[in-house]
């Protein structure tokens, strides 16, 4: 069975001002997966076509282990060619006029002539296309296509995978089951993997890392659990999709530090510390910590930092219910899901009043935003 090519850490640093500008720096160790995520035009495809050297910024580096793919400051800029990059284009980009046999075929110009048949073939058993060599890519599924571009581009045996949307034309179901697929198959290749997605879940599920990019920046580079629950920035929570994200003042009273937020003082277990009193800070906490107070009996966690708002928004969504809560004191709304049941148990309706905790250990301080 061929197989890919030995990788190295895959490390970017593109800097340009223009005419796309780029300020993106982030690495991808041998048998990661990265998923570069944000909105549109926040230079994820850019960035991918740069490692395969589709495009030329005007500034920075792109090594791949030992080997300088890219130096602008000495002249370096290797081709497509000399790369061995696999990618795998959001349509697939596969030759019509070609089989499916044919299109991993072409990707195997480093074989002799001898050879490539039966290597195509195990490519495509690989990935669970036996006996399908000889359809053209309209006798096949979308499911299908993606695998055949996917084999093409490992027949490489390239020294970095690029997935761009991979799985945005294919429909749910078949959307899981390559996502499934993917994740088995990265136990046999140990390369780095860049994947570009606009799907939040889709990049939590496949990915040990997320790169954050906005603008052409790149902003904060971690696991899914680090950037859920501390983000460097309101920035990074709101490209996320996290809310609850507020400002506070720091106060002191008795010696100990706690954070002002409207009528309430509120325990913050780390990072206060190292702020003073007076002091203007933003903070977020993810909706996993904030605990409803029940009717009947007492919650967990009811004694620790108590606020109570008006219920402004209900959106039942089959067994859990969005609750957001709106304060006298603050522009933003707290928002956080129960279960349905337990809404309801709980009385909640538009307009109501509702209690909650927000436990001290999930709130995270975010001062930057100040100090900028």
């Amino acid at each position: 069975m061929a197989s890919t090519a030995a990788g190295g850490s895959l490390t970017v640093s593109i800097h340009q001002a223009g005419p796309i500008p780029l300020a993106a720096d982030f690495h991808c160790a041998a048998g990661e997966l990265l998923a570069l995520v944000g909105p549109s035009g926040s230079g994820k495809t850019t960035l991918l076509r740069a490692i395969a050297g589709l495009y030329r910024p005007a500034g920075g580096r792109i090594d791949c282990g030992d080997e300088s793919w890219l130096d602008r400051d000495r002249g370096v800029a290797l081709g497509p060619q000399r790369r061995r990059v696999g990618i795998v284009f959001q349509d697939y980009a596969l030759f019509p006029h070609l089989t499916a046999r044919d299109n991993v075929k072409v990707a195997l110009g480093h074989l002799d002539a001898a050879r490539r048949n039966g290597c195509a073939e195990r490519w495509l058993d690989r990935v669970r296309l036996e006996g399908l060599g000889g359809r053209y890519p309209s006798e096949l599924s979308g499911g299908q296509r993606q695998r055949v571009a996917l084999a093409r581009a490992l027949a490489r045996e390239p020294r970095v995978l690029l997935l761009d949307e991979p799985f945005s034309a294919v429909d749910q179901v078949t959307r899981r089951r390559l996502q499934r697929e993917l994740a088995l198959l990265r136990e046999e290749i140990h390369i780095p993997i860049v994947l570009v997605t606009h799907d939040l879940d889709e990049a939590v599920a496949l990915a040990d890392r997320l790169c954050v990019l906005h603008g052409g920046r790149s902003l904060q580079s971690g696991s899914a659990e680090t950037l859920f629950r501390h983000p460097t920035s309101a920035e990074v929570a709101r490209l996320l999709d996290r809310h609850n994200v507020f400002e506070g003042e720091v106060v002191e009273e008795d010696g100990r530090r706690r954070l002002q937020w409207g009528p309430w003082r509120l325990e913050v277990a780390a990072g206060l510390a190292a702020l003073t009193p007076g002091q203007r800070v933003a903070w977020y906490l993810p909706d996993s910590d904030v605990v409803l107070h029940r009717r009947d009996r007492p919650s967990r966690g009811e004694r620790e930092n108590p606020v109570t708002g008006r219920v402004a928004e209900m959106v039942v969504l089959g067994g859990m219910t969005s609750i957001t809560l709106a304060f006298d004191h603050a522009r933003e709304s707290l928002r956080f899901d129960i279960a349905t049941h337990a809404a309801r148990r709980n009385g909640l309706v538009r307009g109501a009043k509702a209690q909650v905790s927000l436990l001290a250990s999930g709130i995270h301080l975010m001062p930057e935003e100040f100090s900028r």
